[in-house]
């Protein structure tokens, strides 16, 4: 099923979600790796196109979500602070990753690192640059966030026992609550 059911999550929206995990993961790895690595350039020569594939994923997904889909009702006996807070997650999860993207344009475009990274050449100080500090602060948050969103995951599916990760998997199954 491609598309959401009232209790689980289709496969484009499961795919688009672990698609876009794994991609933040290896941005995040590759660019805090980057300060600190013998040949920096090497690994913004995959940071910078796996940004722009992330973009495009979550650009899709907010047109799914918003076009084309509709989610799941929340989990059985979840209570609505829960679910709001939830919610609060799932939207600042948005507002940091296009924060993330629009400084990391912006970063490229100020400092002429594009060039660089697929011409040549030395890499530009990118603390001189004023979209470095949103940039490095988005990461922080980013990491708070997905400590939140994975906590409340595994607090679904250790405490409450609800299925949560059945709702954000491939397949039929039992219903999620």
């Amino acid at each position: 099923m491609m598309k959401s059911t009232s209790d689980r999550y289709g496969a484009v929206a499961v795919t688009l979600h672990w698609l876009s995990a794994f991609g933040i993961l290896a941005l995040l790895a590759t660019g805090f790796r980057a300060a600190d690595a013998p040949d920096p350039a090497a690994l913004l020569r995959l940071h910078v196109p796996l940004g722009i594939a992330v973009l495009a994923l979550t650009v899709f997904r907010v047109v799914w979500w918003l076009a084309l889909d509709r989610k799941p009702a929340p989990i059985a006996n979840t209570l609505a602070g829960q679910e709001r807070l939830a919610r609060g997650v799932h939207l600042a999860f948005y507002i940091v990753l296009f924060g993330m993207f629009g400084s990391g344009i912006a970063l490229m475009a100020m400092s002429g690192a594009g060039a660089v990274l697929f011409g040549g050449g030395p890499l530009p100080d990118f603390s001189a640059y004023g979209p470095r500090a949103p940039h490095g602060i988005g990461a922080m948050l980013l990491i708070a966030l997905l400590i939140a969103h994975v906590a409340a995951a595994l607090y679904h599916a250790l405490i409450r026992r609800d299925a949560i990760f059945r709702r954000m998997w491939y397949g039929k199954g039992k219903r999620a609550d």
